[in-house]
């Protein structure tokens, strides 16, 4: 198993050589594409989109990205994935040849195991979200022709595919994944958005499922871990190759260690129950104007990018995981109940003066 490994690693240093070699001209698109495949756009930018205009969506979006994260940290901890830019330094597979030159990027040195690729599986699973979501609402309509119902689907799944491939590309392209860890990725992303696709009941969640499934991925991914690392496993042996075989120390990030990612998702997750069961959101549902929900996907945006600039200090692991939580926890808070209350009280008010 091991010797088909080797291989399989030995041809993804080559198709990452190949492609840094011939294609080194593309390498701003591909770091582009590997940013903004990045599950934080998903939820800074996706999910305060598609909230606004199609309430279940921005709803699917988060379960499908959290609980496909979650999956995704957990299948790491299992398939103890390598990656390429270290795997490259340490294998005994080019005993008897010279091993390709691969470049490193600021985004290359994740801390995790590499199997399966989280950005091809986030990206997989958020995009399958909104392109069924679209297809779904579309053919809906009773306006809507079959031939342009056609069409529409061969494009957005075109589409679809386009943006898997560039995904892949790009994290292949800066040696943090082999190829089958992003084919891997992209395989179980879609299979957690289908599987939400078929699930009804988290649109009308209380807050007790909210809280309940919060705490039960959260204890259940520790509880792994401390039962991995009693029996002798540690699964953070990927943090030490990362230091070590990184050529700029800083490009080792805090913010893509296990428990960081796992902290962040729950922070969403349980600000999205306090978010949809929060008074505020009840109050501001009254209003449903079309200038309502532009000023409500206008502020969202401009504050949550301001509020993303916020950073969380890394000097101390506990407190850093403590800020990621409470940070992410508050955009989905801050874009379900409290801006649609503020901007439903300013049209209030706005229009209050009009009669004066």
């Amino acid at each position: 198993m091991e010797d088909i490994m080797d291989v399989m690693q030995g041809y993804g240093v080559s198709a990452t050589s190949y492609l840094q070699t011939n294609y080194k001209e593309m390498q701003g698109l591909f770091l582009w594409v590997s940013w903004a495949a990045d599950l934080r756009n998903t939820f800074f930018f996706f999910f305060p989109l598609w909230f606004h205009l199609r309430e279940s969506v921005g709803i699917k979006l988060i379960w499908v990205a959290v609980v496909g994260d979650w999956l995704n940290l957990v299948f790491k901890w299992i398939l103890f994935g390598e990656r390429p830019y270290w795997w490259v330094q340490e294998t005994t597979y080019y005993t008897n040849s010279a091993a390709p030159q691969i470049e490193q990027y600021p985004m290359t040195c994740e801390t995790g195991p590499g199997s399966p690729s989280g950005h091809a599986m986030g990206a997989a699973g958020v995009y399958y979200t909104m392109v069924t979501s679209v297809i779904a609402i579309t053919l809906s309509r009773k306006t809507t022709c079959s031939t342009k119902g056609r069409y529409l689907q061969v494009t957005l799944w075109a589409f679809f595919w386009a943006v898997q491939l560039c995904v892949c590309l790009s994290r292949v392209f800066i040696a943090a994944h082999f190829p089958h860890q992003v084919v891997c990725g992209v395989l179980s992303g879609m299979v957690v958005a289908e599987a939400f696709n078929r699930s009804q009941w988290i649109y009308g969640a209380s807050l007790k499922t909210y809280m309940y499934t919060t705490l039960f991925l959260l204890s259940s991914a520790v509880g792994f871990y401390v039962l991995l690392k009693v029996l002798g496993v540690d699964l953070l042996w990927t943090l030490e190759k990362a230091q070590k075989w990184c050529v700029k120390p800083e490009w080792v990030n805090m913010d893509s260690t296990p428990f960081a990612s796992l902290l962040r998702n729950m922070g969403t997750l349980f600000g999205l129950g306090l978010g949809l069961h929060s008074p505020l959101y009840t109050e501001s549902k009254k209003s449903s104007s079309s200038l309502f929900k532009m000023g409500c996907i206008v502020t969202s945006l401009m504050l949550l990018h301001l509020f993303d600039s916020f950073k969380p200090p890394t000097h101390t692991a506990a407190l850093f995981y403590l800020l990621s939580f409470c940070k992410s926890a508050t955009v989905p808070l801050a874009t379900v109940s409290i801006i649609p209350y503020c901007v439903s009280g300013a049209l209030s008010g706005a229009q209050a003066k009009k009669h004066l």
